[in-house]
């Protein structure tokens, strides 16, 4: 977010120097200055990866998962209403999310989708979306649903998910300490991309989960898109599998359930007046 103009310092009143200085702080702040959601802080271990050089690799591995889609006949042409449909809803959404990532405005967003009967969607970082056929045809997804299932996959980039479990896998792994840092001993960072196949089998923790809910919920609201729609979203996940996930890639990292439900239903009525707005644009 750009600092607002600034008049030469000896024309600044008391009272215009504080609403400056708080103007300033406020935009160097991680979360944007009119979030509606409140979630928590990013976790300090996620710089120990370079975002760099895990969107690279996450660049490659999403290459090479088209690349063997193609070759099976499993990705679904740009021309398909359906892979249209998904890019018009990303456009949509798009615009929103720099608010969250400053790196996102400078990220080449992708999306594509992939014929399989699995109930799944991910958004890797560095913005590369993909959603397989079995999320939209089996739960019959409005685009207000898909939006929601979009927000909320971009939230996981935005927020930096990945970088943080891959930091949190590597340190463990590789059993590394502050000493071992200041003795030059390993080298995280390199350690941790080379993990970047692991990106489609990372599983997130409940706050990571809970934490994506709402911005991508905020995300979707202000993009136009009834909010009300994530709890319809969960709701249709919970019917689908009858408590169970077993089979549905989806639910098994995404687990749905009456917790779940009561947040989104909370945190409504704080995005409302933004999709409300948007509707007026």
């Amino acid at each position: 977010m750009p600092l607002p103009a600034l008049h030469s310092p000896r024309t600044l009143t008391p009272t215009t120097r504080r609403r400056w200085l708080v103007a300033a702080t406020a935009a160097a702040l991680s979360l944007p200055i009119q979030a509606q959601v409140e979630v928590g802080s990013a976790s300090r271990m996620r710089s120990l990866v370079p975002a760099e050089q895990l969107e690279q690799s996450a660049q490659q591995q999403y290459a090479q998962l088209l690349q063997e889609a193609k070759a099976q006949g499993r990705l679904v042409p740009a021309s398909d209403a359906q892979v249209q449909r998904l890019h018009a809803i990303a456009q949509r959404l798009i615009p929103f999310t720099a608010q969250w990532n400053r790196r996102a405005s400078q990220w080449q967003w992708q999306v594509a989708l992939i014929r399989s009967p699995d109930i799944n969607a991910f958004c890797m970082p560095g913005g590369k979306i993909a959603f397989y056929t079995g999320i939209l045809d089996t739960l019959r997804l409005t685009d207000d649903e898909v939006a929601m299932v979009m927000g909320h996959e971009m939230a996981h980039a935005l927020r930096e998910h990945a970088r943080e479990q891959l930091a949190k896998n590597s340190a463990t792994s590789i059993g590394i300490s502050l000493g071992a840092q200041l003795l030059g001993l390993g080298d995280i960072g390199n350690y941790a991309a080379q993990l970047g196949g692991q990106l489609l089998s990372l599983n997130f923790s409940r706050s990571d989960e809970s934490d994506a809910d709402l911005v991508g919920l905020e995300i979707a609201a202000r993009a136009g898109y009834n909010p009300q729609a994530a709890v319809r979203l969960w709701e249709k996940m919970g019917q689908a599998t009858g408590n169970s996930t077993q089979g549905l890639a989806f639910l098994s990292t995404h687990p749905s359930g009456p917790q779940r439900i009561r947040q989104l239903q909370a945190n409504v009525p704080k995005v409302q007046g933004l999709y409300e707005q948007a509707k007026r644009r």
